[in-house]
């Protein structure tokens, strides 16, 4: 019994060791090919668990998921033969395994190699044929796309990859000529701030003076209303005045003479001279107003 032992864990260990050596197991995340004495019998093997000969298959894992390729800082002309330092990054992923094995010998270092080779080729090309404002803010998603498609026309048959994304983090000007190009951007804003300031004055002047218009025509429009109304209650005031007055005309006048004589001798050093025989004295000698003749 104890001679049987060790001669069944030694048999234990080498069913391990064999099932290690021919049994092998590709992830969800994970894309393999499997070469036989060198050369590849298959490619793009499925996730799950899979069977190999030892000694004489081997198998090369590779990650199957978006990577990351940040490249950088590269110099690139616009059409106006503006440098620009542009800084990008782009995703890709692995298409076809055989010929990214063949392409890369499964080395990611040397695929970035040679796609960001490519990713440079490219930028080039794109900021070549376009302007300083196209490339910064007019066209940009424009040209990131016309880049991602120019590149999955080669990179998928030379290096068996998908770009999936190009994407400019920064573009700066060189330091030689990003002092004038402040300067210039500094005139041209503020040309368009004096411009916006003359705008803005001759509106000013515009609504003032509609202002101003609209205020006499107010007052006018006040005023002769006014006029109106005041011409309206003279004449209401007179009618009344006709009337009452039309009803006794010798009291009318005697009141109209008390008020006289009140006025002209307001004052004890008043001196007037009329004729003694003024009518305005009629009612100082008779009470009625009869002169005597």
């Amino acid at each position: 019994m104890n001679q049987r032992f060790p001669s069944f864990l030694v048999l234990v260990v080498l069913a391990i060791t064999f099932s290690n050596s021919c049994i092998y197991i590709v992830k969800e995340t994970e894309k393999a090919v499997k070469l036989h004495f060198g050369s590849i019998t298959e490619a793009d093997i499925p996730p799950g668990i899979h069977f190999k000969w030892p000694m004489a298959d081997k198998v090369h894992k590779f990650d199957a998921r978006i990577l990351t390729l940040d490249a950088e800082p590269k110099s690139f002309l616009t059409r106006e033969k503006k440098r620009l330092i542009v800084d990008a990054f782009a995703k890709w992923k692995i298409k076809d395994v055989e010929v990214y094995y063949k392409a890369t010998g499964g080395d990611e270092a040397v695929a970035h190699a040679r796609l960001g080779d490519r990713v440079n080729d490219g930028l080039r090309n794109q900021f070549g044929t376009r302007t300083l404002h196209e490339v910064v803010s007019g066209e940009r998603d424009a040209l990131m796309d016309n880049i991602t498609e120019e590149l999955n026309k080669t990179v998928t048959e030379s290096l068996g990859v998908e770009v999936v994304d190009v994407r400019v983090k920064r573009i700066d000007l060189p330091s030689e000529v990003s002092e004038q190009v402040f300067r210039r951007m500094k005139a041209e804003r503020e040309k368009e701030a004096r411009e916006l300031r003359s705008i803005g004055k001759e509106a000013a002047e515009e609504i003032r003076a509609d202002a101003d218009r609209q205020e006499t025509i107010i007052a006018a429009n006040a005023y002769k209303e006014s006029e109106q109304l005041r011409g309206a209650g003279d004449a209401d005031a007179t009618a009344i005045y006709s009337a009452a007055y039309s009803k006794d005309a010798e009291f009318y006048a005697f009141t109209r003479s008390l008020k006289a004589y009140k006025s002209a001798f307001a004052s004890k050093g008043d001196i007037m001279l009329v004729e003694p025989d003024s009518e305005f004295f009629r009612y100082l000698k008779d009470s009625k107003g009869q002169s005597k003749n």
